[in-house]
């Protein structure tokens, strides 16, 4: 199933976080678009959005309004997305998801289009986006990977406040204001004990292993993208205070030796890779540089001390490369 424009698009989620920076960026990228129709949950039927200068209505995210739509964007709940993604596909669209839905479905790619792009070639009518971790996390390791192979990781994950949506940024600020007043917190609703002025080792819930379900998915869907299902990864989520930006710190074992000059040199060449790596200068990635920007940002590229591993530090903002982003290169891709 191809696309040619322009195109009938519908975004579901369009009064969420994601969908508020799609609009954007779709704007931004002069993406192909002959109508726009946002679409949320019936709650938020009534509200407007605006795109490219107008004040759209949001319509309500039901199997009738696929109807005659080319491409539908997710970027809402994963019930939404199980429920109403078989219908737009059914009505002839193509769906690309940002929820875990899926994910994990063998026959349903999971696309980062700067190092899996040829996995569309396979689609079914819905694609999938990996986890707004994930995305950073692969693109940093891709040209490690590239030019010398990966035998295994170890991560820490340093997740912004955002990644649990609307709701975990309004809960940090009002915390945040809260302390800074010398005023009580109320109870925490986004996360299990207060974000503000802490960091938290949980991510989404807890499995029966101990593991996050957040954990799970970052090793599960950089094994698929990366096509090495038995690539081992360990594995620890952090929530921190941080409004936009997902960072990790990430401890690589190679297949075939690769020094720090040669690593630098290849994340450098990567598309969608900013190299920013001067300890000299004090120059290393952080959220806050790349927080409203596209690139994903590398650094502190080093020899282990103990081993003939690497060790490299990134950050990227989880609600555009993370989310957004990914999503309109992967609906470029399909239009090339």
């Amino acid at each position: 199933m191809s696309l040619s424009s322009p195109l009938r698009v519908a975004v579901v989620g369009a009064t969420g976080a994601v969908g508020e920076v799609l609009f954007e960026i779709l704007e931004q990228r002069d993406f192909p678009i002959a109508e726009l129709i946002p679409l949320a949950s019936r709650r938020s039927v009534g509200t407007e959005i605006t795109f490219a200068g107008k004040r759209l209505p949001v319509q309500e995210a039901k199997p009738e309004a696929f109807e005659g739509v080319d491409l539908v964007f997710f970027a809402a709940t994963g019930s939404l997305s199980a429920e109403l993604a078989p219908e737009a596909v059914k009505r002839g669209a193509v769906v690309i998801d940002k929820s875990n839905t899926f994910r994990s479905d063998p026959e349903v790619p999971l696309v980062v289009p700067e190092i899996n792009a040829a996995a569309l070639l396979d689609h079914r009518g819905i694609i999938a986006c990996p986890n707004c971790t994930t995305i950073g996390l692969v693109m940093a390791l891709a040209p490690i990977r590239r030019v010398a192979g990966i035998r295994s990781l170890v991560v820490t994950t340093l997740q912004a406040a955002s990644g649990a949506g609307r709701d975990g940024i309004d809960e940090l600020a009002v915390q945040t204001r809260a302390l800074a007043a010398g005023e009580p917190l109320a109870a925490p609703a986004a996360f299990p004990v207060p974000i503000a002025h802490n960091v938290i080792p949980l991510c989404e819930r807890f499995t029966e292993d101990d593991y996050s379900t957040e954990e799970h998915k970052l090793v599960s869907e950089t094994r698929k993208i990366f096509d090495q299902p038995d690539l081992p990864i360990s594995i620890t989520a952090v929530r921190v205070p941080v409004p936009v930006g997902h960072s990790a710190a990430v401890l690589i074992e190679t297949e075939r030796p690769l020094d720090v000059a040669d690593a630098r040199a290849a994340v450098a060449a990567f598309p969608g890779l900013e190299l920013v790596d001067d300890p000299a200068s004090n120059r290393f990635p952080t959220p806050r540089d790349v927080a409203g920007t596209d690139p994903v940002l590398v650094g502190r590229i080093r020899k282990d001390l103990n081993s003939d591993r690497l060790w490299l530090f990134e950050s990227s903002d989880n609600l555009r490369k993370g989310a957004a982003l990914n999503a309109t290169q992967v609906a470029e891709a399909l239009l090339s």
